[in-house]
């Protein structure tokens, strides 16, 4: 039994209490010590440092909203729609909590793009944060999911027409497919089964999911330690510490960064609530105008396309034609010509890489383009798990890294804004001709990286965080 700590008989009612709840919850202040208090994190923290923080509140606005939905919305193909307006009509203070509920989904995409952009140009994801990447990643697909099942919802004709879309993609997967899409649509067509089926995924099993790989995410963070913008580890077995073991280029995460983020919220909140009260459609981006139609299913309407924050995806897939087959036929070939006549390995590698090359271009032949797409579209995701593996630079951060390379990042992010805005409008000749160079790029910018980034003469690193007081 753990020992009972007492307080002063003169000690405030406030310290009584927290000393009883402390002797009888010792777990809950050790954690606290431990990820608060205690966790020392590195003092040259920035900008860029916030939006962490930021996701987390994000993700609580949209629990509690949704709980709150969830009391007077109906999962029926032939209620869902009246039930979403009578939220917005009829139920006090229904169209706020609806409006916080949407904008909050392409909040929560923007801090996330943002937070893991810090991760990209820091290096975060490099050795020894490799699975603090990997559960981010996972949280970030994860959170795709929860925001496709909760887009169909509404049941609007965009809901109703994305799922439609979006499921028959999965049709185009050999063997397994027209089956897969059965399954995933609960019937023949997409329909109330479908609703139904979502909105149990959107409500009780992807958020739990969501909850456990946030916990797990923080936990990798907290065990290995944040990294910095200069990428100097604070807490290795060479970093200065004073004498009680702490490191001198840290500082308590709480009071000093919980301030810090108190900040970044206090701004953050007030760009939310002015988007909410004043453009909570965003002109069509965050609430598409044909949303507020109900879902027809004999009206198709002229454009079909995601939100967003898919869109950069939907580009890749779009992207991926019969004659894009060719181009990426004459990668993969260049690519097995690369390994083998540049690279040393023993010989029975090159014939494993030939052989593979081999197959994966009949593959590529056999296959129709429609099922390519649909893997283009995935594996612009899961590349990202692969990060850690593939930047093969001297340094982490891009501020010792050769200055082209925040050339080559900034046109990374331009290339991906560009693949987003393309995903936005209806297909063209000279658009879908941009789509495939840039789908090209993004791809080529991961698999090329363990070339590229060890190309040129990284700056000197510091041995401490380089830091100014403000």
């Amino acid at each position: 039994m753990a020992e009972f700590h007492e307080v002063s008989p003169n000690a405030s009612a406030g310290e009584k209490l927290t000393n009883w709840f402390e002797n009888r919850l010792p777990t809950a202040f050790e954690a606290y010590r431990v990820h608060m208090s205690e966790y020392y994190a590195p003092k040259n923290f920035n900008f860029w440092y916030i939006f962490g923080s930021l996701a987390m509140l994000v993700l609580v606005i949209q629990i509690v909203t949704g709980i709150f939905l969830v009391m007077h919305y109906k999962p029926d193909a032939a209620l869902a729609f009246a039930s979403v307006e009578y939220i917005m009509r009829d139920v006090p203070w229904g169209w706020l909590v609806r409006y916080m509920h949407s904008t909050g989904a392409s909040a929560f995409f923007v801090v996330v793009y943002l937070h893991m952009f810090r991760g990209l140009i820091y290096g975060s994801y490099r050795k020894p944060r490799e699975l603090v990447w990997i559960f981010g990643c996972a949280i970030f697909l994860c959170l795709m999911a929860e925001a496709f099942m909760g887009y169909l919802l509404p049941w609007g004709q965009m809901s109703y027409w994305g799922a439609q879309v979006i499921v028959n993609l999965f049709a185009a997967i050999p063997f397994v497919g027209p089956d897969l899409a059965l399954l995933i649509r609960g019937d023949f067509v997409v329909g109330d089964a479908t609703l139904n089926r979502f909105f149990s995924f959107h409500v009780i099993a992807v958020p739990l999911v969501l909850l456990g790989l946030v916990v797990a995410h923080l936990m990798a963070l907290h065990d290995v330690g944040s990294n910095n913008p200069d990428g100097v580890e604070i807490k290795g077995p060479n970093a200065p510490k004073d004498a009680k073991g702490h490191p001198l280029d840290g500082i308590p995460f709480h009071p000093y960064y919980t301030v810090h983020d108190i900040f970044g919220v206090s701004v953050f909140l007030m760009v939310f609530t002015a988007i909410i009260f004043f453009a909570p459609e965003m002109g069509g981006y965050f609430l598409e105008y044909n949303n507020f139609i109900p879902a027809d299913q004999f009206k198709t309407p002229l454009h079909i396309a995601p939100v967003w924050y898919f869109t950069p995806f939907y580009s890749m897939l779009r992207a991926v034609t019969d004659e894009m087959m060719y181009a990426l036929i004459a990668c993969v070939l260049a690519g097995a010509l690369f390994a083998v006549t540049k690279v040393k390995m023993a010989t029975v590698f090159k014939g494993v890489i030939v052989v593979a090359a081999a197959a994966l271009v009949a593959m590529m032949l056999a296959i129709d383009a429609k099922f390519w797409g649909v893997v283009a579209m995935g594996g612009g995701v899961v590349i990202l798990f692969f990060l850690p593996w593939l930047d093969n630079s001297a340094v982490k951060s891009i501020r010792y890294r050769p200055d082209w390379h925040k050339y080559l990042y900034a046109i990374f992010v331009l290339n991906f804004l560009v693949l987003g805005y393309l995903g936005m409008l209806p297909p063209s000749n000279i658009g879908g001709r941009v789509s495939q160079a840039g789908t090209l790029f993004y791809f080529g910018f991961f698999l090329l990286m363990p070339w590229w980034s060890q190309i040129g003469t990284p700056k000197q690193v510091p041995d401490r965080v380089t830091f100014a007081a403000h």
